[in-house]
């Protein structure tokens, strides 16, 4: 009695096992149906957030640790990173890094809410606007109601 259960309970791991295989192999099949289709599932990303992934970012980019980036340290020498260095003295600083990646956030944030979604980011990417739409990041909407666009002073 005792073999027949414990062959019950090996019975039941298997099939689950294998229940729990087609349901990774039908995830990937998905996922690979979505890539060769080009889907992008929908995202949303805060400035909070944003600013998280770019300190990430520039702490694996300042791999000596200074604080500053530099040739050296640059994934490529024609990097887009180059646009932040302000001052152009061939480095680039944190305060640089985080002002620069923040401005382009602001610009993705069509609607000036604080967020990013995937819709704003694809429409930033053919609008390019030349200043940040975000008055409360640049200071220009003191005193504005927070989520109305267009109500500069």
């Amino acid at each position: 009695m005792r073999a027949w259960a414990m062959g019950l309970g090996l019975t039941a791991l298997m099939a689950a096992t294998t229940a729990c295989g087609k349901k990774e192999e039908n995830r990937a099949e998905a996922d690979r149906a979505a890539a060769k289709a080009g889907f992008v599932p929908p995202s949303v990303t805060s400035r909070v957030d944003f600013g998280g992934m770019m300190a990430r970012r520039f702490r694996e980019l300042d791999r000596d640790g200074n604080d500053i980036i530099t040739h050296e340290e640059m994934p490529s020498t024609n990097s887009r990173l180059w646009e932040l260095d302000r001052n152009k003295d061939g480095e680039i600083t944190e305060s640089e890094f985080f002002e620069g990646m923040l401005a382009r956030f602001d610009r993705m944030d069509l609607n000036r809410d604080g967020t990013v979604t995937s819709e704003e980011r694809e429409a930033s990417r053919t609008e390019r606007p030349t200043a940040p739409s975000n008055p409360v990041a640049t200071g220009a909407g003191a005193g504005a109601s927070a989520g109305a666009p267009g109500n500069a002073n």
